[in-house]
Formats: C-alpha cells, structure tokens, sequence
C-alpha cells in the first residue's frame, strides 16, 4: 500500500488527469463526458499499479444522487412507459439476456477461457451477484470480475461514441432542470430521499439498492409533487465522476496480470454481446416508432447507472430506455445465475 502522501499524490494528480479528460471530451460534446473521462484516467492509474481504491460507501451515494437525477428526468413515465409497451420491453430484455448466454455457451464450449468463467462473465448485468456465484461453482472469480468490468467500460465507450455520433452537439452533462434553483432546502429534501429511498430498497433486498431505491422514490415523489427533486450540478459532476473512478480502478495491474492470457477472450465475448444487441437495436426501430440511438441504449447490456447518465445526456427516449434497463437488471439477477448453472452443466466435462 502506498504511503499517505503518496496516496494524496496519485488522488490529486488521478483528479487533474480525469478533469483534463472530461473537459476535453466534453468540449468535443461526448455525453457523459465527466464519466466517461474519469474512468479513462482510472483505468491508466490502475494498469499502472497507482493501488488506489474508491470506497463502497462512495460509490453507494454516486449511485444514489444519478437514482435521484433520473428520478427528476422521468418521473411516472417509466411506469407508464412499461404498462403500454410491457410485452416488447420484456421481449427486448429477453433478447439481451439470451445473447449474453449464447456467447457463454459458445465460448465455454470452445475453451476460450477457462472452465465455466465465461458462463458467469458474459451476464450482461448483476456483476456483483455474478463473480460470487462464479466461485462457489469453480469459476476463477478474478476472471469473472474482470470480464465484467471490461464490459461495464465497453458498454460505456460504445454508447458514449454512438451517442456522439447520432446527435449534433447534444448535451454532455445532467438535463438543466436537474440542476437549476438547487437552494439549500431542496437539495436537503433530495438527499433526504436518496438517503430513505436506498435504506428501504437495502431492507427490501431490492438489487442495485442504492441506485434502484431513490429512482423508484424519488419519481414516486416527484411526478405527485409532494417533493421536488433538485441536486446542484457540481455534486452530479462528482457522482459522475465517482462511478467513473470506481469501475477505472479495478483494473489493476495485478488483476490484468493475471487474465492476461484470456484477454483476446474477454474482448471477444464482450464485442460480440454488444454487437448482438447493438443488432437487435437495429431491429427493434423497425418494430416501434423509435431512433435507432433510443434502442441502441434501451438494449446496452448494462450498467443501469451509466446508460442513466448517458440516456439523460443525450436526445433519447430516457423512459422507454431506462424502463427496459430497470426491467433487464431485475431479470438479469434472477435468471443470470440459473443460465450459468445451465452454461456449466451443458458443456461436456473435458470442456470444463
């Protein structure tokens, strides 16, 4: 572990490179641009063996005020937006899930990476659930998590890119709203909601409690008016930014060390899960009245809080496409581990 100073060294110096970075994306008009250039600067510094952490509990309360700053975005028409459209939204949650088991099945079954890992590492969500599960089946649990933080990176560079190129100069951060009027009291009532929104989603072992609990509260709230949810923009910024650290940083060097070997496999079966989606997206525009932007990140197979920050940030449908996320991380925790246990137990021993 690096020594105090030096650890307040590499947090300053990771802050300046990830500010530069945002900056010069956002100029470029990237959405997410204070996501996306954080998680690049992260991803530099762990490679390069900076040993630095983002704490749990941070990335709990990022994950918390984009649940209120989606909750401000769509407020009841995610609900309304899954009572008109539900039996396509589950099709098209159905199909992601699907792609990212056959891709699985497909490399398990050809011995890209070891044993079963791929099973586990190809869930297009629930990460966590995913590498603990991975374990107790003989999976290397590494292997899984880094799988899946390569996809939670790649699903975000090549949203942020479409995104960039589908939109003329759309806007890179939260929507104005969000952020205007932000005085103490409604800012104090906002944090209040994702403070209580979080708690009952945790008690109610809700999946992606801290992000999932003040969305569903926070919308509940203020689509009724009973409170307005209003954050200031530079504690957004910093949520972004947060959740940008925390997935850049757990790719160490150790860890990369490692998975080396299997690398070619994981960027294999990551790509073609997002290409697969990317597809059924394709598809999808011929089937509803939306542009193919709103389907690419209605069908990006995770994370929800990502996709949040990049659908509010762009010119999108955000209600069908965070109604189709929520849906897909609730169907991904359940039906993820079976479809992995299935993977493993399909393929032939000599295989595994």
């Amino acid at each position: 572990m690096p020594s105090p100073a030096r650890t307040i060294r590499l947090w300053a110096a990771l802050v300046a490179a990830s500010a530069v970075l945002g900056v010069g994306l956002k100029l470029a008009q990237f959405p997410a641009a204070l996501l996306l250039g954080p998680m690049i600067a992260a991803i530099v510094f762990g490679v390069r063996g900076a040993a630095l952490r983002m704490p749990k509990p941070a990335f709990q309360a990022a994950q918390a005020m984009i649940g209120c700053m989606v909750a401000h975005a769509v407020t009841a028409e995610i609900t309304r937006t899954l009572i008109d459209d539900g039996p396509l939204i589950l099709l098209v949650v159905g199909v992601t899930v699907i792609a990212g088991a056959l891709v699985g099945l497909v490399l398990t079954r050809l011995r890209v990476l070891p044993g079963t890992t791929a099973a586990w590492g190809s869930s297009p969500g629930g990460a966590a659930a995913m590498v603990a599960m991975a374990e107790e089946y003989g999976s290397d649990p590494r292997l899984v998590a880094f799988m899946q933080y390569v996809r939670v990176a790649a699903v975000v560079l090549s949203a942020s890119v479409v995104a960039r190129l589908l939109t003329d100069g759309g806007a890179s951060g939260p929507p104005p709203t969000a952020a205007e009027e932000a005085t103490v009291l409604p800012v104090l009532v906002t944090l209040a909601v994702a403070a209580l929104g979080a708690g009952l989603a945790r008690a109610l072992h809700l999946p992606a409690w801290a992000l999932v609990g003040p969305m569903l509260l926070g919308a509940g709230l203020h689509a009724t008016g009973i409170a307005s949810i209003t954050l200031p923009l530079p504690m957004l910024e910093l949520a972004y930014a947060t959740i940008g650290w925390y997935v850049g940083l757990r790719f160490t060097r150790e860890t990369l060390r490692a998975t080396l070997h299997a690398l070619p496999g994981i960027l294999v079966a990551t790509l073609a899960v997002i290409l697969l989606c990317a597809l059924w997206a394709f598809g999808l525009t011929h089937l509803l009245a939306i542009d193919f932007l709103t389907a690419f990140l209605a069908t990006s197979p995770g994370g929800l809080d990502s996709v949040a920050i990049i659908a509010v940030g762009s010119r999108v449908d955000v209600s069908f496409v965070l109604a189709v996320q929520t849906l897909r991380l609730f169907v991904v925790l359940i039906t993820g581990p079976l479809l992995a246990k299935w993977i493993a137990r399909a393929v032939p021993p000599e295989a595994a």
